[in-house]
């Protein structure tokens, strides 16, 4: 597994030490260990019922672990978000009905020991021209703002964000990742779980892998996409593409044929494009790239499941 090197004097934020968590005959984290330190931006991806809702709700004493056990700051995450220091931004429950987006900020505020002044808050989710406008007349970008509004509402320490920009627009989704990214400036953790790979990728400084409640891997997204160990190999032939010689070419994990273009990915494309110039084949606009880091993330996890007993 991939690390982040962190200095070994700095405390953690937040804590997993063999954490299991199981509905039934389901464990959606099992033996999950890991750490958070301060400043960071950390990604929690993995596909659907890879444990991360439940992961966050553990964080966050919505739920409690089987075994193992979860701190935030030394403490237990009840005490942590009672003194403030825990902002959270989640995909479940509702907004309430009836009030407007400048009284259910004002809640906010008022329930959190260090508020910062209104203005502020509903100026950085982006909410000062519809402050006045009713909560469930919002459209659902509208409404994710307001979460991110009820999230940030005091001086926290860590702000956990999941599926945070569902519904945004793209100007909308660039001032968000903007302020979050001074709130890391700023000596906050972010922690937050997307199915948009290109924001991780973008945003995140370190990356983490959750499949079927385990770590899969833990880095920055470079060393995701490297330890994934698969490029990407693209060119055009002139003449029949004989699809059977480009599969059997060494190291091939997939081939893809659009007319007379051809996509592979390999192990060791060094390895196959001396063995396709050995075919006597000459390639035209030859280009070998690293995978993005969706296809890197669909490769570890295919090769997880890959080692599953059938």
């Amino acid at each position: 597994m991939t690390t982040t090197a962190v200095p070994a004097t700095t405390a953690p934020v937040a804590g997993f030490d063999q954490v299991t968590k199981t509905y039934g005959s389901v464990r959606a984290v099992d033996g999950l260990s890991l750490r958070l330190y301060p400043g960071e931006t950390v990604a929690l991806l993995g596909p659907n019922g890879a444990g991360k809702s439940t992961t966050l709700d553990l964080l966050l004493g919505l739920k409690h672990a089987d075994s193992g056990t979860v701190s935030l700051f030394g403490t237990g995450p009840r005490e942590a978000i009672l003194a403030g220091r825990v902002g959270a931004m989640l995909q479940s429950g509702g907004l309430m009905d009836g009030v407007t987006v400048a009284e259910l900020v004002g809640l906010a505020r008022a329930l959190h020991p260090r508020p910062y002044p209104a203005s502020e808050v509903l100026a950085r989710a982006g909410l000062t021209p519809i402050a006045d406008r009713k909560v469930d007349k919002l459209s659902g970008g509208q409404a994710q703002r307001v979460r991110f509004a009820l999230a940030t509402a005091g001086d926290s320490d860590l702000v956990v964000l999941d599926e945070p920009t569902t519904g945004m627009d793209v100007s909308a989704r660039q001032a968000f990742w903007a302020t979050m990214r001074e709130q890391a400036d700023q000596g906050r953790t972010v922690l937050f779980a997307t199915h948009y790979l290109e924001e991780a990728d973008a945003v995140a400084d370190r990356v983490l892998v959750l499949h079927r409640g385990r770590l899969l891997a833990d880095g920055t997204a470079a060393e995701i996409k490297a330890r994934a160990g698969v490029r990407r190999i693209t060119f055009d032939l002139a003449g029949d593409v004989d699809q059977d010689a480009l599969r059997a070419l060494p190291y091939v994990t997939s081939l893809d044929v659009s007319g007379r273009t051809v996509r592979l990915r390999s192990a060791d494309a060094d390895a196959t494009v001396h063995a396709l110039y050995g075919l006597g084949l000459y390639p035209r606009h030859l280009e070998v790239a690293g995978l993005g880091l969706e296809q890197a993330f669909v490769a570890l996890t295919e090769a997880e499941e890959a080692k599953r007993p059938c």
